[in-house]
């Protein structure tokens, strides 16, 4: 079995084939999806993804790129954790590659985050781009290891993953593992240990080759596996199995198929 641990099934892209989406899934042995928020206000439907459907989880957070959205607060973030079916705080962390002003409003933001998932227990999705000394800064500072998580859609070096991976952070690829050109992520994808790598389409965004320029959606999560497999030269089912065992681990609070 394979597990998407980040996806936005409540996109439009693909809600609109929500019952396909599912089906496909299921027809490429893709057990268990984690549906992600990037708002509060959007949060209602990501949330009933999860209730509808027994191998579908949420989590709940404001992305670092929403601006003009409804700003969360620990007590709010708290409240909406405290559902079944939420089992982790994010998409959260810092992005300076479209908010090149380097925002204190952004960092504050992440700062909630860190403390609601302290608080509750639930680990942290995390997201960086080009932000990488102050993402590492940040969660050092806000004690993001007493919560653990991931970092998710990993772009950065070696020398980031391994600061991550000692604050107890989890390393997740996407799609982009399987570019041609992303070769220095490849390496990483080499020198992760086995017991802190997951896997994750981010769909509908970067579809995994052999898909590239489409529409991605989880079920393509096995290329991913595929192509780590490959740089590292192990069988896929032993990928499948570790990725998989990993999210149930990291992800406690999500209920495992029989």
């Amino acid at each position: 079995m394979f597990v998407d641990s980040h996806c936005h099934i409540d996109f439009p892209d693909l809600a609109a084939r929500e019952d396909e989406v599912l089906a496909n899934m299921a027809a490429n042995r893709v057990g268990t999806a984690l549906c992600i928020s990037v708002t509060l206000e959007a949060f209602p439907r990501v949330l009933g993804l999860a209730e509808r459907h027994a191998q579908l989880w949420a989590s709940v957070g404001v992305h670092p790129d929403n601006d003009g959205c409804e700003e969360p607060d620990v007590a709010r973030l708290l409240a909406l954790a405290d559902h079944p079916k939420v089992v982790a705080i994010g998409e959260t962390g810092l992005d300076y590659y479209w908010q090149k002003d380097e925002p204190e409003w952004q960092r504050e933001r992440f700062r909630t985050h860190i403390r609601a998932a302290r608080h509750c227990g639930k680990p942290l999705i995390i997201h960086t781009r080009s932000a990488a000394e102050d993402t590492l800064r940040l969660m050092r500072d806000e004690g993001a290891g007493e919560a653990g998580g991931v970092m998710h859609c990993f772009t950065e070096s070696w020398e980031v993953a391994e600061a991550a991976l000692e604050l107890g952070f989890y390393i997740s690829f996407s799609g982009i593992v399987t570019f041609r050109n992303a070769k220095a992520l490849k390496e990483v994808a080499c020198r992760v240990p086995l017991e802190r790598l997951l896997i994750e389409t981010d769909a509908p965004y970067l579809a995994p080759v052999p898909h590239r320029g489409k529409i991605n959606e989880p079920a393509w999560v096995v290329h991913v596996a595929e192509e780590i497999a490959r740089l590292r030269d192990e069988p896929l089912e032993h990928i499948a199995r570790a990725t998989t065992d990993n999210f149930f681990r990291l992800f406690r609070h999500v209920t495992r198929p029989a």
